[in-house]
């Protein structure tokens, strides 16, 4: 399940994703988010947290984080990744060097630091 925070600067989407996360979590939730965000906002923030009781993705939910943020890759300002699980930090991290903006990864108990990088 995947939930939008909604605390954060008007140029910063910041989501949690916690359990099995779907292709409908994307549909319905993230890709709304980011086209509604890029209809007020040239470029946008991003912080993605992967919580604790992560379970897993299921193809298309993976299918659909590519889709999304190749397609908007440009307007990618910072993005900042919270999350203990090893293979998301270092494809996220290899994937890194593709994306024409800042990328970090912090571990989970580093999520204010996340925070406080992805917002200033």
């Amino acid at each position: 399940m995947i939930k939008l925070f909604t605390d954060y600067p008007e140029n910063v989407l910041a989501f949690s994703a916690e359990g099995m996360i779907t292709g409908d979590d994307y549909e319905s939730v993230i890709i709304p988010a980011v086209e509604a965000k890029l209809e007020k906002e040239k470029k946008v923030r991003l912080l993605y947290y992967i919580g604790g009781e992560y379970s897993g993705f299921e193809l298309k939910a993976l299918w659909d984080d590519a889709k999304v943020g190749f397609q908007h890759l440009k307007n990618w300002e910072k993005i900042a990744l919270v999350s203990d699980i090893k293979w998301m930090q270092i494809l996220t991290k290899i994937f890194g060097f593709i994306i024409p903006c800042p990328v970090k990864v912090f571990n989970n108990d580093q999520f204010s630091q996340a925070r406080e990088w992805v917002c200033s």
